[in-house]
């Protein structure tokens, strides 16, 4: 059942006409045209789409015609005139340009969390717009993009990845980026559809929740990115829900996805995900990927042939199989536009990239105003190999360094996923370009040389490092290899110490009141260097706010213990079957959780410093019949140009942790001042009503705060509301 707010995805027809012959032709929608090329299919013809090949990039015996040699490759019926699908890996950027181009040329964004981070959906979809492009022009048509998983444990190794713990800002943000890759005729996928929230047993786990609290939390995140974006395809996940694997779920992907949100586009399954033929046919998988290679045997070739035959698939589900992969490729315009393969604009995209990290890179201390830092200090940068470039995140969404790894390790004979890989951005370099004082560097390997060097400067700023990599969860908060002891010896030698974090998750911060400046920088992207440069000489003024809270310790978490893992890490091979993590916290997620067991965190979820100030001002709340919109005004009431991120908070009358129902992010020149107005998502104010598939708002008070982060109080006002159900 839909809410009113949402989007109807049946398909609208735009009549143009056209001479043509003496007669006149009608534009058809997408559906039409996939509908009338599925009815010319044979049976055979239309079981040859259901499954994508190994495209050379997953240990296939040759790069099959045809295919670039990525992660996937599907060859259309010849008589069809339709483009192969090219398929890569491309959560951050484009992942396998190795054997198209010779230096495996393709720019990185910094991590998902930077990008949700800026809270701007315009800088999404301008990062979309970019990977996208690259993509088209890479030969690619299909991108494995939008991680919209929420973050439900600080110690994921893909929660770097994704957007976030909150379903609003998630979906809003990977919905932002899908639409900017579709608009370059490249179909996007969402992912990982759904509750992969661990890597850990990844490929067994079950995450174990009630619809209600599913629906008001993960899948809702999922629901807002595909009516944002509106997405090709659905990437459906290795774990079980509810202990059903999520690629045969019938409850995810007919009940909810297909006939609840009426999506329009195709189920592939992750790479290994699949498990059978006839249940993930009749539950909604619509195309296995890979599946020659990657699945224990092929599912959806001869096996599902077979089932056809048998009856026990019918030949009306097949027809809708093709119907919705031909549909996504209409949708996305790729017959018309085809790529075009030629060198990317490596400058441009390296400023979009450097933008999205300036955006989102997050102050979170500054005491004395030690920052932005003055030009003519004397400052010693220590550690995380900011001398030659910027920590990235491992996995599939690892992008190639352009030049290489610049720490080149003995990674040659090293097991998935190999290697940490550091793109060639320095921030010293570019901290030496804009610093007019002494800016030396000391590798931090030696504590007590590098605090001795310490004594002697006017600011030290230290790069703190923790590898985050898909298919390994960390088994704790901390910063590994002894860089807590070197970050308090520097502060013991040196008042003016900032840290600057490249990580993928938070981390404990014992030191968090011996330094003066903190900046979480994520993994800062191909331009990260300079863009940290920027951010610490104020050439750039932080305006990131945090899309995850920082707890103080693992024990404040709603599980402290992950099942299966110890005191290392743990690959995410492990096959324990009857392993199961029951979310009983349901949907209070990150700062709701918080909130709801009034515990206080170290940074708050919508944290995030400025080099300028902010005020607000006229907070009013004005109820509708059937929604809420509040206005305010923002003040800049500093001296130099910034940007402000009000955040609009409900808590509903039957209680629970207090939800984000909106925000505006204002840039604003000094003394400026601006007035907003914010309407709430109306789903934020209610809840889901598992038995009747409708969202229901309770009658009662609601608490409506206008505040800088979700556990400040802020401005409150209270508003009565009648109880009432949202339309299908």
């Amino acid at each position: 059942m839909q809410s009113f707010i949402r989007p109807c995805f049946a398909p609208v027809i735009a009549f143009v006409t056209v001479c043509l012959s003496s007669h006149i032709a009608v534009a058809q929608s997408p559906a039409e045209r996939a509908s009338q090329v599925v009815k010319s299919m044979s049976l055979e013809e239309q079981l040859a789409i259901v499954y994508s090949r190994d495209g050379g990039g997953f240990g296939a015996a040759s790069i099959p015609e045809g295919a670039l040699g990525s992660a996937a490759f599907l060859k259309f019926p010849a008589r069809l005139r339709l483009p192969n699908l090219e398929y890569s890996d491309a959560g951050l950027g484009v992942g396998d340009p190795r054997h198209v181009r010779p230096h495996g040329i393709a720019v990185s964004l910094p991590a998902g969390l930077t990008t949700a981070a800026t809270w701007d959906p315009d800088m999404a979809r301008e990062a979309g717009r970019m990977i996208g492009s690259e993509a088209w022009r890479t030969g690619f048509n299909v991108l494995l993009a939008g991680g919209a998983d929420l973050t439900r444990d600080p110690r994921n190794g893909r929660n770097f990845e994704y957007a976030g713990e909150d379903p609003l800002l998630a979906g809003r943000i990977v919905g932002a980026t899908i639409a900017g890759i579709q608009s370059q005729h490249v179909i996007s996928t969402v992912k990982h559809f759904a509750m992969n929230d661990l890597e850990t047993s990844r490929m067994t786990m079950s995450a174990n929740i009630s619809p209600q609290a599913m629906r008001e939390s993960d899948l809702l995140a999922f629901e807002i990115a595909i009516e944002t974006g509106h997405p090709g395809s659905v990437m459906c996940s290795y774990n079980r829900v509810n202990d059903l694997y999520a690629c045969e779920n019938s409850y995810l992907l007919s009940k909810t996805l297909k006939q609840d949100w009426h999506y329009p586009g195709f189920v592939m399954s992750d790479w290994g995900a699949d498990h059978t033929t006839v249940r993930a046919a009749l539950a909604g998988l619509d195309q296995e990927s890979s599946g020659n290679t990657i699945d224990s045997r092929l599912f959806f070739g001869k096996m599902l042939a077979d089932a056809v035959n048998k009856g026990e698939v019918p030949k009306a589900r097949i027809s809708d199989m093709a119907q919705r992969i031909l549909y996504a490729v209409y949708d996305a315009g790729l017959p018309a536009h085809r790529p075009l393969m030629g060198p990317i604009d490596v400058a441009a995209d390296m400023a979009v990239a450097q933008k999205d990290e300036e955006e989102g890179a997050v102050l979170l201390r500054n005491i004395h105003n030690i920052l932005p830092l003055r030009r003519e200090m004397h400052v010693l940068v220590v550690g995380g190999h900011a001398d030659v470039g910027v920590l990235s995140g491992g996995g599939s969404a690892q992008v190639p360094a352009i030049g290489g790894n610049a720490v080149p390790l003995n990674d040659a004979n090293l097991p998935w996923p190999g290697a940490p890989v550091y793109f060639r951005s320095s921030p010293l370099q570019a901290m030496k370009a804009l610093g007019a004082g002494f800016v030396t560097y000391d590798p931090g390997t030696d504590i007590a040389r590098a605090s001795n060097a310490a004594r002697h400067a006017d600011a030290v700023v230290v790069f703190a490092t923790k590898w985050s990599v898909e298919s390994i969860d960390s088994s704790d908060m901390a910063l590994p290899d002894k860089q807590d002891d070197l970050i308090a010896a520097l502060a013991r030698n040196n008042h003016h110490v900032v840290v600057v974090l490249e990580t993928g998750n938070p981390v404990n911060m014992p030191w968090v009141n011996d330094v003066e400046g903190i900046i979480e920088a994520w993994y800062p992207g191909a331009a990260g260097g300079q863009a940290i440069a920027r951010l610490l000489y104020g050439d750039a003024n932080p305006s990131g706010h945090l899309p995850m809270t920082f707890p103080q310790a693992i024990t404040q978490t709603p599980h402290p213990e992950i099942p299966g893992v110890d005191a290392r890490t743990v690959y995410e091979v492990q096959f324990h079957t009857d392993q199961e993590l029951f979310y009983d916290e349901g949907s209070e997620v990150g700062y709701r959780w918080f909130d709801s067991q009034k515990q206080k965190p170290l940074f708050p979820f919508g944290f995030g410093l400025s080099y300028s100030q902010f005020q607000l001002s006229n907070y009013q709340v004005h109820p509708g019949q059937k929604a809420l919109t509040v206005s305010f005004t923002v003040t800049n009431t500093s001296q130099r140009e910034g940007v402000a991120v009000p955040q609009i908070y409900v808590t509903l009358p039957d209680g629970g942790g207090r939800r984000l129902a909106g925000w505006q992010r204002i840039a604003l020149a000094s003394g400026e001042s601006k007035e907003a107005n914010v309407t709430l998502d109306p789903r934020i104010l209610a809840h889901f009503d598992a038995v009747h598939d409708c969202w229901n708002v309770p009658a009662g008070d609601f608490t409506v705060r206008l505040a800088e982060t979700a556990l400040d109080d802020g401005s409150a006002h209270v508003v009565t509301l009648p109880s009432w159900t949202m339309a299908p």
